[in-house]
């Protein structure tokens, strides 16, 4: 057998495999698929470190970059495995049932799936044994020095083909779900008490900062989700139990009946580096997550509130925090006028202010439990990272660009954030000199960010420019440089430009 031939039998082996698996998970269940199951279950054994990097690297393509790279080692897998096969078609099916039996590991892990779901890897483990020694005996039969290549290469042909059909057919069935239909069916979110409109001079965006509101097709978006949950509002249901005195399911529409308020509330990630894009704001429309709570009854002693995303990812918050009154999380609905787009919880998360992510802003949200830190770990609190993480006082320049040429008078502008007590000052310094204080631009409130702009007059030559914020509290930002895990980076941004 030659060479190409047995490393194209291998990989058409795997092609099937997973197209087979991914078919049967279309009807059981979309993450049931093998090659995202075992995605997501890597992504839940890969070290914090290696995700920091990932995030810090590759940003909202990290997950791309990762199916990318596991294709690339399937791909690899399957054709060394068809090389060692040329005489023997034992090391491909050991391949196959290897990776068979892989994705069956996978699919017992996640928490998200029923028993159902392991009809998707037992497809694939069968379809890649059968396929590739289907295609090996194909190739190596006495016949195929003859006519019988004809038969090897229209075996293959229609390998190809059925394993494009079966991808295909299993994306179709996983999306049949019309969740965007639902989406669409939801409506205006009128809230009963909106917020405050913007001020005018809320941000500098014609001068290099952000627009105050961030678009949602620019929000942020850091989670470990390889593939959006697809869930209808029609179909969604809230449980909240545990240290309550009643407990309480809560569907779509009966949040819906409620009294919706409007919030508008910046969100920031915790892999943010000093200096770094993981901040958006938006206006969030919702029920108080206090009034359901208070309605269940908390119980003395709760202290964590353990969160779960229809994807089995899990969060605590602190009880204390998300029942202040004047704290203002939300059971969140709506985004920025329009319902939650699916990549950002569809239908409904939560959001805390003032609080990192992973601690208070599940997505796809789907039971609260109130419980003890001690009795329950988190997703993240079980890889070493902060039991609790409020979000540190911090500025960022956004002008000039790092490394970037300027001519004449330098405007320097940025944004500070210091959640939820809101900024005081932001102060700007250059090649070491004395600080200046900036001008802020009209403020919002303490859960949003706020914008900065300074005003430099420097002679031609390289620079640096430093910037630190100080809180209402009076608590300025550290010079300190630490890296964003577990509780958030600190440091002054700091960037080098040239004027002429």
């Amino acid at each position: 057998m030659k060479r190409w031939t047995a490393a194209l039998i291998g990989i058409l082996g795997v092609a099937a495999a997973l197209a087979a698996g991914h078919l049967v998970a279309g009807v059981v269940g979309p993450s049931a698929s093998p090659f995202l199951a075992v995605g997501n279950t890597a992504i839940d054994f890969t070290p914090s470190f290696l995700k920091d990097f990932a995030v810090r690297t590759f940003g909202t393509y990290d997950k791309l970059v990762l199916l990318l790279g596991m294709a690339g080692v399937l791909l690899a897998l399957a054709a060394v495995a068809g090389l060692l096969s040329r005489r023997s078609p034992l090391p491909g099916t050991v391949l196959a049932v290897g990776l068979g039996l892989l994705g069956v590991g996978a699919v017992l892990y996640r928490p998200d799936l029923g028993q159902l779901g392991i009809l998707a890897p037992v497809a694939s483990l069968v379809a890649g044994v059968v396929v590739f020694r289907w295609l090996h005996h194909a190739a190596t039969a006495p016949a195929a020095a003859n006519g019988g290549r004809r038969t090897f290469l229209i075996a293959s042909g229609a390998t190809a083909v059925g394993a494009g059909l079966a991808g295909l057919g299993g994306q179709f069935l996983g999306g049949r779900v019309d969740v965007e239909a639902s989406r669409r069916a939801v409506g205006e979110l009128k809230p009963a008490t909106p917020a405050p409109p913007i001020p005018a001079g809320a941000d500098f965006a014609a001068e290099g900062t952000p627009r105050f509101l961030t678009p949602n097709a620019d929000f942020y978006r850091v989670d470990t989700a390889l593939s959006v949950p697809r869930l209808r509002a029609e179909d969604w249901v809230l449980r909240v139990h545990g240290l309550v005195d009643r407990e309480l399911n809560l569907r779509y529409d009966d949040l819906r009946r409620r009294d919706l308020v409007e919030r508008t509330v910046s969100m920031v990630c915790v892999s943010n580096e000093v200096g770094g894009p993981y901040i958006s704001t938006a206006n969030f429309v919702g029920v108080p997550l206090r009034d359901v709570l208070l309605e269940a009854g908390v119980r003395d002693g709760a202290d964590q509130l353990f969160s779960t995303s229809v994807d089995g990812w899990t969060a605590g918050s602190p009880v204390d925090v998300v029942l202040e009154e004047d704290r203002g999380a939300l059971i969140a609905l709506g985004m920025n006028g329009e319902p939650l787009p699916l990549e950002h919880g569809f239908p409904a998360r939560l959001v805390v202010p003032g609080l990192y992510g992973f601690v208070s802003a599940t997505k796809w949200v789907v039971d609260l439990e109130l419980t003890t830190f001690a009795a329950k770990r988190s997703y993240w609190l079980q890889r070493d990272w902060a039991q609790k993480a409020p979000v540190k006082v911090m500025s960022r320049i956004d002008r000039p660009e790092g490394l970037s040429t300027v001519s004449g008078r330098v405007v320097a502008t940025g944004v500070a954030w210091a959640q939820p007590t809101g900024v005081a000052k932001v102060e700007v310094r250059v090649d070491g000199g004395p600080w200046r204080t900036a001008a802020l631009s009209a403020e919002v409130n303490g859960s949003t960010w706020r914008m900065w702009r300074v005003e430099l007059d420097l002679p031609a030559g390289g620079h640096t420019i430093e910037s630190r914020a100080t809180d209402k509290a009076g608590l300025t930002q550290p010079q300190a440089r630490l890296a964003p895990i577990p509780d958030g980076a600190t440091g002054w941004h700091s960037i080098f430009f040239t004027v002429r």
